[in-house]
């Protein structure tokens, strides 16, 4: 099954690197795509408890979605995965 997720913080191609390196290396979550025009990421998962995990995993990159609280803890951790996106080799 296929979902997206709008999600807060998600500024650039560094940030899209960090959602998508991670959450490919998920079980069973697979063709990852994000739009930074949007805010939107979008994947592929086989149960809902895999799309939970998902969306976990993005709040815990500082990503939540849009419908979660943005506290400064989220607004940190977005701006450490985007830096780590940017400095990572490609």
């Amino acid at each position: 099954m296929k979902t997206s997720i709008i999600v807060q913080n998600l500024k650039c191609g560094g940030c899209a690197k960090t959602i998508t390196e991670k959450l490919s290396g998920i079980d069973h979550i697979s063709k990852v795509e994000v739009n930074t025009e949007n805010s939107m990421v979008s994947f592929l998962y086989e149960s809902t408890e895999d799309a939970l995990v998902a969306r976990d995993t993005l709040a815990s990159l500082g990503y939540p979605s849009v419908d979660s609280k943005n506290n400064l803890a989220h607004k940190t951790r977005s701006f450490v995965s985007c830096a780590m996106g940017r400095l990572s080799k490609s």
